[in-house]
């Protein structure tokens, strides 16, 4: 862990909090000078909604550092081996309290201007929007750290409340401020300047506290079947939903530094294909790489029955990663379609997506790398380009120490230019995420307006269309083939893998064939592992790809929740002293014990709000550490 910290360079440490630069210039009127009814409650709404997309301090220690390592859309080897930061969480901590802060001002003015007389025919639909961004808000801080102020950020040290009463006050937000808002109001054409995700479109707004009613609802459904029910039905009634990709909830990002810029924008961030994303996408979908890619890159494409070249003393096989132990030397057969548009394969450089952070070295562009003897002398040197590998995270041991190529830019797939150069825009909720959730209702036998075959093959096909993979996806839909951990794409094929599979390699080292037992890996925490192929899991596993690369913290949740999808244990070649729980007696067995479920509460809470605190740390009904499972949680 220490020596990853070092790897992406500490150059967070050096970087100081900054005012968060924000697009006012339109707004006249100062509002800390004004009266309550010169107030503009845009202002405030804005201010939160630009703050929460996280400028790259604390996006840097958050969105990457936290929740892609978490949510297994990165190989950073933080929070999945157990690390905490007091600096980056009481950073956050901060950070997320002033955009709360700011929204509860928002609602406050609004009701203000509305009880004076003088509100503007807008208000009362600023008001509930406001109220709509809380709830996201307060769904943020709660799904980090667990219990929290529902009356806080408002100048007062107010009472902690559990992660039961969080989710039941968010939930009734949401309904109220959906069925108030007024959809019919006129807005003047300047109001839009304040709002950088809808501009003031309230059907929209609509659409996204109906989804987030979905989202939340099917949080509890692993504790609170019943409420669970009741919400998502009457959120998802009237088929009010981000159901298409121009209703999605996201914010241009903008070059710079400032709340704007992009979240995965910092160079030193190697932003990896992590191990999990790739077991789950090679060979789903049937889709081969020869259909995908140009002539010129056939020749590296390896047959469907091949796992790679076996390096016993220099790649770890202590995780239950099923594909740990072989470097795979070419592409693979198949793959998920959207693997190669997220993720350019090393050494194509003539991808105009293909991403060489950081500018000033020339890492990104070295394919060549060395596996070294006991000596420390050259062993071998790998050529990488055109290979595609994603080997666990974890301590590699004196395996690692000899290997300059499993951690390093130029050998591994990594994110694509269009989601680091801050040109997009980042995602909140996507239409696929509400087709997904829908599905999941229909498994589970609620009320929804479509079949769950349906809301899951819909949900596929936005994604497809998001990642401009449309051509590939009704043959996807029909496939019957197995990923990495044992799941295949059609709605209709639910047969379970066989236990193993006869697979070819050839040893690194002599470049002697041979055949290897390949074992889909045993997902312990769903049902007892003895599941691998069913409906949920298929629509997890989508959602997961979908959701790649701007919602990690959803996919963190949907682990937190249910154990799906796959994620596989750290490697321990020596133990991780973070994470206590995994051990070389149990190294190939998923536990929640040993998956983060949580952020460790800032040492200035327990320090300064003592009442707070124990009130929290009472709720949690647990230690305050990383491992202690949040109330939704499966347990």
């Amino acid at each position: 862990m220490k020596k990853m910290l070092k790897k992406i360079g500490f150059h967070l440490m050096a970087v100081g909090l900054l005012v968060s630069c924000s697009d006012f210039e339109d707004m006249n009127v100062d509002p800390t000078a004004a009266s309550v009814d010169q107030v503009q409650v845009e202002y405030f709404i804005n201010s939160s909604i630009i703050g929460a997309q996280q400028d790259p301090n604390i996006a840097e220690r958050v969105f990457v550092l936290y929740w892609k390592d978490a949510g297994r859309m990165d190989r950073i080897g933080s929070l999945s081996e157990g690390y905490y930061s007091e600096d980056w969480s009481s950073q956050y901590y901060t950070y997320v309290s002033r955009w709360l802060k700011d929204i509860n001002t928002a609602v406050r003015v609004a009701d203000e201007q509305i009880e004076s007389g003088n509100s503007k025919a807008y208000t009362n639909n600023l008001k509930q929007i406001a109220r709509i961004w809380r709830a996201y808000l307060m769904s943020e801080m709660a799904d980090n750290f667990g219990p929290m102020p529902i009356d806080g950020f408002q100048g007062i040290n107010p009472d902690y409340n559990s992660v039961k009463d969080v989710y039941y006050f968010i939930l009734d937000e949401l309904r109220e401020a959906s069925n108030s808002l007024e959809l019919d109001v006129n807005n003047p054409d300047n109001l839009k300047n304040g709002d950088p995700a809808y501009g003031y479109n309230y059907t929209k707004w609509k659409q996204y506290a109906n989804s987030l009613r979905m989202r939340f609802a099917m949080r509890l459904s692993e504790v609170d079947a019943a409420k669970a029910k009741t919400e998502f039905e009457d959120a998802v009634s009237g088929s009010v939903y981000i159901s298409l990709l121009d209703d999605n909830f996201a914010v241009q990002e903008k070059d710079g530094w400032n709340d704007l810029a992009g979240v995965m924008s910092r160079e030193w961030n190697s932003q990896y294909l992590s191990a999990t994303s790739n077991n789950l996408m090679i060979g789903l979908g049937g889709v081969t790489s020869e259909s995908m890619l140009s002539a010129d890159k056939h020749s590296y494409i390896k047959p469907a029955n091949y796992i790679g070249l076996k390096y016993d003393d220099h790649f770890t096989t202590l995780t239950n990663d099923p594909s740990a132990g072989f470097w795979f030397d070419g592409l693979h057969n198949s793959i998920d379609p959207r693997a190669y548009d997220a993720y350019p394969i090393p050494g194509d450089f003539d991808n105009p997506e293909f991403n060489k952070y950081p500018s000033w070295a020339s890492n990104a562009t070295t394919t060549k790398r060395n596996l070294l003897d006991d000596a420390g002398n050259t062993l071998q040197e790998i050529e990488a380009a055109f290979t595609w590998n994603a080997p666990a995270t974890g301590d590699w041991g004196e395996k690692g120490s000899k290997n300059r190529l499993y951690w390093y830019q130029g050998t591994l797939p990594r994110l694509a230019s269009k989601y680091r150069n801050s040109t997009m825009k980042r995602v909140f909720f996507g239409s696929w995420e509400s087709y997904f959730l829908i599905a999941e209702a229909a498994v589970k036998g609620w009320n929804v307006p479509m079949s769950g075959k349906s809301a899951y093959e819909e949900g596929i096909r936005q994604s497809f269309s998001y990642s401009n993979v449309s051509a590939y996806v009704d043959s996807y839909l029909t496939s019957e083939n197995y990923n990495r951990v044992g799941t295949s794409v059609s709605w209709n094929h639910t047969a379970e893998p066989p236990a193993t599979v006869v697979m070819n390699y050839i040893d690194g080292y002599t470049g002697t064939p041979g055949t290897y037992n390949f074992k889909y890996p045993s997902n312990t925490i769903y049902q007892g592992g003895s599941v691998k192929n069913d409906l949920l899991t298929k629509i997890i596993t989508q959602k997961f790809i979908a959701q790649t690369p701007w919602l990690p913290l959803e996919t963190w949740n949907d682990h937190r929740r249910l154990g799906l999808p796959f994620f596989e244990n750290p490697a321990i070649e020596n133990l991780l002293p973070d994470s206590p729980n995994l051990t070389l007696g149990n190294y190939m067995t998923n536990s929640v014990k040993v998956f983060p479920q949580r952020l460790k509460y800032p040492s200035g809470i327990s320090n300064n709000v003592p009442k707070g605190y124990k009130q929290a740390v009472e709720f949690l009904e647990g230690p305050d550490n990383v491992f202690t499972p949040l109330w939704w949680a499966k347990h």
